[in-house]
């Protein structure tokens, strides 16, 4: 795996941590259960983390998917709930942070000068 995947891979985990961390202990919400919660927001990254875990390239591609999902729910609560502002901005961080990182190889093979 390259370095770029490596990133990409440390930020896939990241996001699952942070939804966990989010939905399950710092901001339960006021309807079921606030694990059930947190597993239902976890479940967009769900393929990326089995293709991490069994070696597969293509795990950086569908976190980068995943993760546009997760940046447009940051962005959407950091502009409706105040409260809600410091998580929300760290998940908008942390999905950039796939997103480029899972991108990185492509592009730098798209865009490299070829001899």
């Amino acid at each position: 795996m390259s370095r770029a995947g490596k990133f990409a891979a440390v930020g896939i985990a990241a996001l699952v941590a942070l939804q966990w961390l989010w939905h399950g202990v710092l901001w339960p919400g006021e309807i079921g259960s606030r694990w059930l919660v947190a597993l239902l927001f976890s479940l967009p990254l769900l393929p990326s983390v089995v293709l991490l875990v069994r070696g597969r390239p293509s795990a950086q591609f569908w976190g980068g998917v995943a993760a546009l999902f997760y940046f447009c729910h940051g962005i959407a609560e950091a502009w409706t709930i105040a409260q809600a502002r410091p998580l929300a901005l760290a998940e908008v961080a942390v999905s950039i942070w796939i997103i480029v990182a899972g991108s990185w190889d492509g592009m730098k093979a798209r865009f490299s000068k070829r001899k």
